[in-house]
Formats: C-alpha cells, sequence, structure tokens
C-alpha cells in the first residue's frame, strides 16, 4: 500500500514519541530492516500515548482521558483514519499487518488497571503483564511475521517471555517512581517498606526463566528483525544485571540504567553477533 503525505507524516510523529522517550528503543528499532521499522514506530508511539494517560497526566481526569483514547483508537482502526496522527499511524499499522484486536484490548485494559488497582494478586499480575507487555511484543511480532504465520504460531510464546521478562525488569528498576510517586506494587505480597533479599531473588529466578525461553526465540526471527529485537534483549539483560548485584534495599531506593555509553557497547557486540552468526 502506498503511503500518502500524511501517513508518512503520521508515522513521523510516532517516530519522535518513540526517540523522545527512549534512546535505547529507538536504537533497536533502527537495527530493524527498513520494511518493519515504520510499523513498530506507530506501535510504540500508541503504546507510549496510552503509558503518559496513566502514568504523568495527575489532576486531569485520567478515566476520562483513557475512556475517550480507547473510543478514538477504535473509531481510527474502523475509519482507517484519524486527525490525531499517532493514532494514525497505528491504525495504519493494525489494519496493514492484520494486528489482532484483542492484544489492543488487553493492552488497554491493563493501562484501566493502572488507574485503580495498586496492589495486584498473582491473578491480576499475570493480567496485567500479558496486556502490557506480552501483547505489545506480540503486536511486533505480527509485524515481523506478516508473510509468515506459521512463525508467528512458533514464536507466539517465546515473545511473550521476552515481554513478560522485559515487564519485570522494569518493574525492579522503577520501584521507587511505582512506589513513592504513583503509589503501585506490581509484585503481589510485597511490602517495598522491607523489600527483601529472598523476595528480591524470587523475582530474579522468574526472569532469568523468561530471558532463555525467549532467547531461543529470538533465533527463530528472519534477520530483518533479528538483529533489532537482540539489541533490545542485550540492554534489558545488562540492565538486569546490573540490578540483581545491588541489595534489596538499593533496588528498592534508586532508579538503575544503562549509560548511553554502554548502550553503544551493546549496539556494536549486536552488529558483530550479526554478522558472525551467532545471534
Amino acid at each position: 500500500m502506498k503511503l500518502t503525505l500524511y501517513d508518512k507524516i503520521a508515522i513521523s510523529c510516532s517516530s519522535v514519541v518513540t526517540t523522545g522517550y527512549s534512546t535505547s528503543f529507538s536504537l533497536s528499532i533502527k537495527m530493524l530492516a527498513a520494511r518493519h521499522r515504520k510499523a513498530i514506530y506507530a506501535i510504540y508511539g500508541f503504546v507510549r500515548l496510552a503509558d503518559e494517560i496513566v502514568d504523568t497526566f495527575f489532576g486531569q481526569p485520567q478515566k476520562e482521558m483513557l475512556d475517550r483514547f480507547r473510543a478514538d483508537t477504535a473509531e481510527a482502526i474502523n475509519s482507517r483514519i484519524s486527525s490525531n496522527p499517532v493514532l494514525h499511524s497505528f491504525q495504519w499499522a493494525v489494519n496493514t499487518y492484520n494486528i489482532d484486536k484483542e492484544f489492543i484490548e488487553a493492552f488497554l485494559y491493563s493501562m484501566e488497571m493502572d488507574l485503580s488497582l495498586k496492589n495486584h494478586d498473582q491473578q491480576s499480575y499475570s493480567e496485567y503483564i500479558y496486556g502490557s507487555a506480552e501483547a505489545v511484543g506480540l503486536m511486533c511480532l505480527r509485524v515481523f511475521c506478516h508473510d509468515d504465520p506459521s512463525r508467528f504460531d512458533r514464536l507466539r510464546e517465546p515473545a511473550r517471555l521476552l515481554g513478560s521478562a522485559f515487564q519485570k525488569v522494569n518493574f525492579l528498576r522503577d520501584i521507587k517512581s511505582d512506589w513513592t510517586v504513583r503509589g503501585r506494587v506490581y509484585f503481589p505480597g510485597v511490602d517495598f517498606n522491607k523489600f527483601t533479599v529472598e523476595e528480591k531473588r524470587q523475582i530474579e529466578k522468574e526472569i532469568e526463566s523468561e530471558f532463555a525461553g525467549a532467547r531461543e526465540g529470538i533465533r527463530g526471527l528472519d534477520r530483518g528483525s533479528r538483529r533489532g529485537v537482540f539489541l533490545a534483549y542485550s540492554y534489558y539483560l545488562a540492565l538486569y544485571a546490573k540490578i540483581k548485584k545491588a541489595s534489596a534495599d538499593s533496588v528498592a531506593g534508586k532508579r538503575y540504567r544503562i549509560s548511553n555509553g554502554r548502550k553503544m557497547l551493546l549496539l556494536l557486540k549486536a552488529l558483530f553477533y550479526d554478522m558472525a552468526g551467532l545471534i
């Protein structure tokens, strides 16, 4: 499908959103084959916009704004156009790559949970991770496997594991802001006023198991998507390793990050691994 000028401008807006909010994801997207980048920018722009509503629009009618965003998303997809450029680029990706509506609804439901649910039990925790992370990974997988549906079926579970691992690393990284600013506790039964070594270690076991399962899935991607996904995987693995070395008290008290210099080293490593056929 040939892109109109407005299509191109809308996708550029989603690209700006992606780059502005996440240097790591924007670098990973640039490592993808050109044919994949526009749709992944569109997906990330959509996700970021919804996340901002529930995470930063304090003092505003967040529930009403999220409801309107949900309705605007459905209208954009159904009519194949939107005056909101981020939603327009997202509907283009959804309609072009046949992204499942169930993934979109699951994601928006998780965003809705963030507005009202501050402490999770095991069921709501699993539902939240599926919608906020695994479903987003599955949207991206639809793009990567658009011409090979059987590959999507084979890689569905590893993609979910990767999304879950990423989200749990995010939870550990953002404990301080989630708890002190937003009053949220994602890990069931955990009290961050007394976050213990054993609680931290149990979470780490889950993450390590999911990273291991996801690694096999990355190998199953085609070359056009493998390198970019591997870079994101490498970034999160490095962030996880940094968090793992820290004490439970330190993790609960500060936000860990990977320096830009280290990100560039990971980028070079991904390029080398790709050229050497090691991914």
